[in-house]
Order: structure tokens, then sequence, then C-alpha cells
């Protein structure tokens, strides 16, 4: 065991079950007694104690890594039906700039079947190196054939930085890899750069609710890994004058095995504009005052070929299903044009709208939030504005 009481020294006193963060501790029968799930080994107890009844030995759990060892940027590449995913290509976006400031190579990490005819534009979107596994077993993500593959790879080659996208994919493998191999992990990040004098990842992402930006540094460990949200990273125009190389590596089929059973595949179908893809979003918070009143939006929404968005707040009210939300809980997105109808720009929702190209703010409240970081505003009731936008949109559109 890592941490443990000394049972004759302990009196009870609950000193480290207030100290305890984790709440893994009891008193029973007068003694401290430590769950162990609960426990992250952070030590607090063992400081609180005055009677030296708790002895704490992270060397048995900690194996700090030789990070001279650890080189390069890697981006696993996301594929559904063996098509690249373009937050893929936003990651390699980034990995230029982070590898540029570290004097190293970017490298994609490319798992699937029949991926061949998809090379070509990886590399032109910046991979310097493709690290290729096909199987068919790896047609469709399955977490433990992904996860095995990965694992190994990283072991095997030893990356320095490891990024992958903040999806269901993502999320779901790059979670189970951390733990694998031991090291960190910051999710939903929306920001990475270098640190100039440690060279180390710097990896901000909303904290507290999204009150604060966090910056998160991952020192003693390698790889440093973290997601990203998708439409927060631009794409480079891709450059077909690159060359890479292409590195085949095969597994054996026990790591390529998964104890669940992909039956089959049904695709979401979508009557509307699809939120993280939309060049125009028309979005509407806790000022649309309920559920009907998203209709003026929809109308909005359907004469200029926009997508509709929400707020959390209308969200979480029942007005519109979380599938539209846009938020540090929901959808990130980056449309040319962002019109935000009667929301106030709580920093929840900046976080997931901030880098669309072009802002409108509708709000009747002139110190809104959300007037701070509208290229536009408009100060008034949406529900005279939107009508009278929208009459004005029929009118141009329809003279064309």
């Amino acid at each position: 065991m890592s941490i443990q009481i000394i049972v004759e020294k302990c009196t009870g006193c609950t000193l480290c079950v207030k100290a305890c963060p984790f709440d893994a501790i009891r008193i029973i029968d007068k003694k401290a007694t430590i769950d162990l799930n609960k426990c992250t080994l952070c030590g607090a107890c063992k400081d609180a104690c005055k009677f030296k009844a708790i002895i704490l030995d992270k060397k048995t759990v900690c194996i700090v890594p030789d990070l001279k060892d650890y080189k390069g940027v890697w981006v696993f590449i996301e594929q559904k039906n063996g098509k690249v995913q373009s937050v893929s290509y936003e990651l390699l976006s980034k990995a230029q700039e982070l590898a540029a400031k570290l004097k190293t190579e970017v490298s994609a990490v490319f798992l699937g079947n029949n991926l061949d005819d998809q090379l070509d534009e990886v590399v032109w979107h910046g991979a310097d190196n493709i690290y290729l596994v096909q199987a068919p077993e790896l047609t469709h993500f399955q977490d433990e054939p992904y996860t095995n593959v990965l694992v190994e790879l990283v072991k095997k080659y030893k990356p320095e930085i490891l990024l992958c996208a903040a999806t269901s994919i993502g999320r779901s493998l790059i979670s189970r890899v951390a733990i694998k191999i031991r090291t960190g992990l910051t999710a939903d990040c929306t920001g990475l750069d270098i640190d100039p004098q440690k060279k180390i990842l710097l990896q901000t992402r909303p904290a507290f609710g999204g009150n604060i930006m966090a910056t998160i540094i991952t020192p003693n460990y390698r790889p440093q890994m973290s997601t990203v949200r998708h439409k927060v990273m631009p794409i480079k125009e891709p450059d077909k004058r690159r060359k890479g190389k292409i590195i085949r590596e095969s597994f054996a089929a026990d790591l390529l095995s998964s104890r669940t059973k992909l039956i089959d595949i049904i695709e979401e179908v979508e009557n509307l504009v699809n939120l993280s893809e939309a060049d125009i979003i028309v979005s509407g918070g806790r000022g649309m005052g309920g559920p009907e009143n998203f209709k003026i939006l929809q109308e909005l929404a359907h004469t200029i070929g926009a997508a509709v968005g929400a707020s959390r707040a209308a969200v979480d009210s029942g007005w519109m299903p979380y599938s539209h939300q846009v938020g540090q809980t929901g959808r990130t997105v980056a449309p040319k044009i962002y019109i935000a109808c009667g929301i106030s720009g709580q920093i929840q929702h900046l976080v997931g709208m901030q880098s669309s190209k072009i802002i409108v703010a509708i709000n009747k409240d002139p110190d809104a939030p959300i007037f701070k970081v509208a290229t536009y505003g408009i100060v008034g009731d949406l529900f005279q504005i939107v009508p009278l936008l929208n009459q004005r949109f029929k009118q141009t559109l329809g003279g064309r």
C-alpha cells in the first residue's frame, strides 16, 4: 500500500478527516480508515496528522520518465467511415505552431482500414510523419483496440505531446490511454502554447464553471496530453508541396480484440443545418422569454440559411433541445456570422462562440457582457428587431 494508518498512533481526532479534500477518510471504531477508491495520495491528511499516524509512500506508484527520451508533437487523426474529420486538420495546424517552437516534427496517428487515399491530405495539412495502422478490426472506432494500439505506439516512439479532439471518440479514447501510460490529461482545451523558457505545453481551458481560464502544465510526465474543442483553432491552407513519411505498423490479434461487438452504425438524420459546420448561426438566450418565441429565430434562420443555437439558460429551461446548445457545456462554434439574441454573454457562452468572425448582439440591456465581444451591437427589443431584420433579408435576398 502507498498510504496507511498506523493504528497504534491514531487517536481518532478527526484532523485528517477535515483535511481530506476528497472525503476519503472515515473514523471507524475510533480509528481513521482510508477509502483507497477515493484517495489521490495528495498528502493533505499526512500533513494534518499531529501524531504521525499516517505513512505516505508515493515511490511505489509514481515512476518519473526520462523526459529527454520524448520528442515530437503527435495528433490523433479521427476518421469516420474512412473520412478524416475536419477537427483533425485544426489540430495539425496548431501542432505545426507548437512543433516550430520546440524545433521538432509533427506526426499523425492514423488508425482504421483502407485509409491510403487519405494520407496525402493528412501530410498536406501538416504531418511530417504518419504512423499508420490498418486492420479490419479498426475500421470503426472501438475503445479497446484503439486504446491498445495507441498505447503501444506511445511506448515505442515516445512523443513529447499528444493532441486529440474533444469529441465523443476523442474523450472516450484518450482518457483510457492516459491512465494506461500514467500521465496527465487536460480536457476541453481552448488554447495551446509553449512556455518559452521551460519548453513545456501550456494547456488552457475554462475552469470553475467557465468563470476563469486556467492554464495547466504537465512538467514531470510524458507525453503531455490534451483534448481540444472543435472550431477553436483555424485550419491552415493545405500545402500540396509537402512530403511526409509513412510508418506502417501492425499488431497481434489479441491487441485488436474487443469485449464489445459493433452491431450497426446508424447515421443521424438532421433536418436543420449542423451547428458545428454552419457559416451563420442565430442563437437565443433567456431573453427569448419562452420556447414559442424561438419561432422568430427559426424564421430568420430559414431566410438566411443559418442554424439555430441556444444558450445554456434556454436549454436548461426546456425551450430548445441540448443539441442546439452553444457554450462550454455544449457546442463550440466558429461561424462567419453569429447573431446573439437575448443572450447576456456570460463566460460559459462566450467560450463556445467567441471565435466567430462577426458577432452581432441584440439585447435590451446596454451593459450586457455580450457587447464587449460583439462586432456590431443593437440595443433594443429583439421581438421588434428580429422580425424587421427578417423582413429586410427577405427583400434583399429575394431581389437577387
